[in-house]
């Protein structure tokens, strides 16, 4: 186990590795969890899902190698969970980690919650019932594209950055600017993410496109064969619909549309990987924009353990600098 030093400590460093699906963080983070002595801080909101194993790629017991994976089945299918929940929990983790001198490590692929983690939280109205139910009818009424139009016109920033099918981001977007008055992105830009309560090493792996996608197929060939299929009839057959946001994550929405008829085996295959893929691309389009990542470019065959040396690298240069460096008296934007 590596114990961080009291100076070390005194930075509140937090690591965080990173990247788009099926890229190989979570195999070499268990690797480089396991030199340190510490526990990974699962940074998916997927994840967050009991009983969704399969389909969200939780990492099996014995995928774990005996590192404990926090932040994973907090919350059932129906419940709901946000952002600031995802942060609340994860700082709760984070002390626990610096109170035992480890080093806290997050490893995950949900931009907003490693933003809103490292950044802080812009502060946003919370949710409110009758106005959610209000968009929802206007789902009813004109589909996905009429609630995208009327966001385009109340908040045409926020707009350009999501998709008209993105129906959960589209209603909390307009939900904000109907609850406050101002637009989504305007609070957004007031705050600029810049309450940094840490000293943050982000460790981005990249793989070249069409291995990404290669990757990506042969793991939901795997995942389609080997339970996913029943995984989601099961949580159909438990009374979690379609509607619900867990259920129209990737491939629990496709094989859910295959159980009711909408189209067959192929046509679900097809979609699944085709939504993926663009799905792993807007990651790659979030992530090259947030400032500071440091890229670590991986082979198509490059070991795990290879890839698990090179973070460790990058992770003992960041820890010797801290080492060396005076703290500051208190970071910005550190909870108290």
């Amino acid at each position: 186990m590596r114990v961080l030093s009291e100076n070390v400590r005194r930075h509140r460093p937090v690591v965080v590795l990173l990247g788009p699906t099926a890229v190989g963080k979570s195999a070499a983070g268990v690797q480089v969890a396991k030199r340190y002595g510490t526990e990974i801080l699962t940074a998916d909101s997927r994840q967050v899902y009991r009983g969704m194993d399969i389909g969200t790629d939780k990492p099996s017991i014995d995928e774990r190698h005996g590192v404990p994976h926090r932040l994973i089945d907090l919350v059932e299918p129906d419940e709901v969970f946000n952002t600031g929940r995802y942060r609340r929990e994860a700082l709760i983790e984070i002390e626990r980690a610096f109170g035992e001198a480890r080093l806290p490590f997050v490893v995950g692929g949900t931009g907003l919650y490693i933003r809103t983690l490292v950044r802080g939280i812009c502060e946003a109205p919370q949710a409110d019932p009758e106005i959610r139910k209000e968009l929802f009818r206007i789902v009813q009424a004109q589909g996905r594209d009429g609630l995208y139009a009327e966001l385009v016109r109340v908040d045409p920033v926020t707009a350009a950055k999501l998709h008209p099918n993105d129906e959960s981001k589209v209603i909390r977007a307009l939900e904000v600017y109907r609850l406050s008055g101002v637009p989504l992105s305007s609070l957004q830009t007031r705050h600029a993410f810049q309450d940094t309560a840490f000293a943050v090493l982000l460790i981005g792996l990249q793989r070249p496109k069409e291995c990404l996608y290669h990757r990506i197929e042969a793991r939901i060939d795997w995942q389609l064969s080997h339970g996913m299929i029943e995984e989601t009839r099961a949580l159909l057959a438990k009374g979690y619909g379609r509607e619900l946001g867990s259920m129209k994550g990737l491939g629990y929405r496709h094989i859910a549309a295959h159980l009711a008829g909408e189209y067959d085996d192929a046509e679900m295959v097809r979609r699944f990987k085709q939504d993926t893929r663009h799905f792993a691309k807007r990651q790659l389009t979030w992530f090259r924009k947030e400032p500071g990542i440091v890229w670590l470019p991986v082979e198509e065959h490059e070991s795990t353990e290879g890839i698990a040396d090179r973070v460790i690298g990058q992770i003992e240069q960041f820890l010797t600098a801290l080492e060396s460096t005076k703290p500051l008296a208190k970071a910005v934007g550190q909870d108290t």
